[in-house]
């Protein structure tokens, strides 16, 4: 394991200046959680990246963000799930996050504010995803995406799909995600205090989304699903921050795909922690890895 990057470094010095005194969000009730997720989170939604149309929207009864980028080739959408432990964030705190992957994707982007843990615990989020999935205008290839539990939630639900014999999205963006509740994984042990996100927290997450003895589901932790599930899996991207406690659970799920002779791409990040990506208008490495998403997204979403 490396140390972090300059660049990463200098974000973790400004994130302990300014959040220094806030306290673990996972030890509040969620309300104030929930809250505070949604102040610290408005410091990365600086630089915005020019969208052609930015609304909200009512998608499937659900208040949600459509942002369309500029160079919107007019074939392709993505429905973007924000992560945040399934209990935290927003449409909002990831504003900068999806207009980002509209304008690498050369997409308009759906990011929905589904149902949130503990007050709605599995499966009301993924419902809400499989809902909004089911709700999307046609005329456009959709694909489908999301960061941390986001990506936990897309892969969810493409897994769902597939029990249904369901239309698939194109692709599946899956970034950082959490697939398993492994907590003596590599990574769990050689991040457990973090910087960021712990292992004690990401257990209190779990704690709030779904009781132990259902966490062996596919729909709640994809790497408990069968070969034939993810050999039917639509093509992925997939990308781990180094220094994150579930680094472990992308690394098993790339080795599981690759073991059933799939070539989804893959991309470890070094010397960033998790959630990196939200930190786009201070870290080069986060739009580097925007950049990189659109990339193979444009390649793989094709017919």
């Amino acid at each position: 394991m490396s140390a972090p990057t300059a660049n990463m470094r200098a974000v973790l010095e400004r994130l302990a200046q300014e959040d220094a005194g806030l306290g673990d969000p996972t030890l509040m009730p969620p309300q104030h959680a929930r809250a505070l997720a949604e102040l610290t989170n408005q410091r990365w939604n600086a630089e915005l990246p020019e969208m052609a149309e930015a609304r909200t929207v009512m998608h499937a009864g659900m208040p949600a963000r459509w942002v369309v980028p500029a160079n919107d080739t007019g074939t392709e959408a993505i429905l973007h799930v924000h992560g945040g432990g399934w209990a935290l964030c927003s449409p909002m705190t990831h504003e900068a996050a999806s207009r980002r992957i509209a304008e690498a994707c050369a997409c308009p982007v759906l990011t929905v504010d589904y149902r949130l843990a503990p007050e709605h615990p599995y499966p009301a989020g993924l419902d809400d995803i499989l809902r909004a999935w089911k709700a999307l205008e046609p005329g456009r290839r959709w694909s489908i995406g999301g960061d941390s539990a986001g990506a936990n939630l897309s892969l969810a639900a493409m897994l769902r799909l597939i029990d249904e014999g369901a239309e698939l999205p194109a692709c599946g963006l899956l970034f950082y995600g959490v697939y398993g509740a492994d907590f003596d994984s590599d990574s769990y042990i050689s991040n457990a205090e973090g910087p960021g996100l712990t292992r004690a927290k990401m257990m209190r997450y779990w704690d709030w989304y779904v009781s132990e003895p259902k966490r062996d589901a596919p729909a709640v932790a994809p790497l408990a699903a069968s070969d034939a599930q993810l050999a039917a899996l639509p093509p992925l991207y997939l990308n781990a921050a180094e220094l994150d406690p579930l680094l472990s659970d992308t690394e098993a799920l790339v080795a599981r795909l690759r073991a059933l002779g799939r070539d989804d791409a893959y991309d470890l990040i070094a010397g960033v922690v998790h959630g990196f990506m939200q930190m786009g208008s201070a870290l080069p490495e986060a739009r580097d890895a925007f950049t990189r998403a659109g990339e193979v997204f444009r390649r793989i979403a094709a017919p």
